[in-house]
């Protein structure tokens, strides 16, 4: 059985198609969100607009690699977490384009967010079947979360941590964008912190399970007064979210001892971050780019995971 996911996030605009019976990604398109230089994001609107403009042609792509009346179910993210008053406009165009689509060819409409279509995706890149079916430790790490979770696959997910300011892809796209990249930045603050040759230590502010990442970027800012090169600050950034993240898990797992660690969201793509972190969390699960940066494949997943079980 082949689905279809569309996730139209803050960030791009993604379609994947999923083959169940084969349990592999079919193929995926994404067009990320054109921002003005110097710009830390698009307004609603704008965002909206171009999600709009992205889809239609993005679909026609999609249609040259697979049959698109092959496709039995569509998912698609409608707003960003599984909670109460979780909302953003961007998530409609993706809504109203899978409505469309489903109610012309009569499929099943599976509605999902974008944070467990996340999870989705990095449990599914695990290559790890199991932990669809059991407990495990999520932290999705992106520009608009910091969220460690307590998840059963993508459906029961409990926020047991997070930071009470701002998130670290905030904090990275800043510096980054101070650096003179375009937005998003994490792609290119990874590139330039690999260049570091210094040792670097990170000063965090963690409690638990909670953290605090508002001083992050005044202290790059600082760094980069006191003369620091770009590459040792992009390097203290993500040192300093690696250092906080390793510290949330770390208390989650007193907690909850035993249970798998997956690292999803943009930020957790990061090659600096990952190394940091595996060195010192045997284990932990960090999964391809493509499934931690924000993606259709993981709705597409649950399309087919809840159109099997209806």
């Amino acid at each position: 059985m082949l689905t279809l996911g569309i996730d139209t996030s803050n960030y791009a605009t993604s379609l994947a198609v999923y083959d169940s019976c084969a349990k592999e990604v079919v193929c995926d398109k994404k067009q990320f969100l054109p921002v003005k230089q110097g710009q830390l994001g698009l307004r609603q609107s704008d965002a909206l607009f171009h999600h709009t403009a992205a889809l239609p042609e993005l679909l026609s792509q999609l249609g040259q690699q697979v049959d698109l009346r092959q496709i039995q179910a569509i998912g698609v993210s409608t707003r960003p977490r599984p909670v109460d008053g979780s909302y953003m406009p961007c998530f409609l165009a993706g809504k109203s384009a899978a409505v469309a689509f489903a109610a012309a060819r009569g499929l099943p409409l599976i509605e999902t967010t974008h944070q467990q279509g996340h999870i989705a995706a990095a449990l599914f890149a695990t290559g790890e079947p199991d932990l669809f079916e059991r407990p495990s430790l999520v932290f999705h790490v992106s520009g608009g979360t910091t969220d460690l979770l307590l998840c059963n696959g993508y459906g029961a997910i409990q926020c047991i941590g997070t930071s009470s300011d701002l998130y670290a892809g905030q904090a990275v796209d800043r510096v980054g964008v101070k650096l003179g990249f375009d937005f998003p930045a994490g792609v290119m603050v990874s590139e330039l912190a690999a260049r570091c040759t210094e040792t670097v230590r990170p000063k965090v502010s963690v409690k638990g399970t909670s953290c605090s990442l508002s001083g992050l970027e005044n202290q790059c800012n600082r760094l980069l007064e006191q003369g620091k090169s770009p590459e040792y600050v992009c390097r203290y950034c993500l040192n300093c979210v690696a250092e906080t993240a390793l510290r949330m898990v770390k208390a989650a797992l007193e907690e909850h001892p035993g249970l798998p660690v997956v690292f999803a969201g943009g930020v957790m793509s990061s090659q600096i971050i990952r190394e940091y972190v595996t060195r010192r969390l045997p284990g932990a699960h960090f999964v391809p780019g493509k499934f931690s940066s924000d993606n259709a494949i993981g709705v597409a997943c649950i399309a087919a995971r809840e159109a099997d079980h209806g």
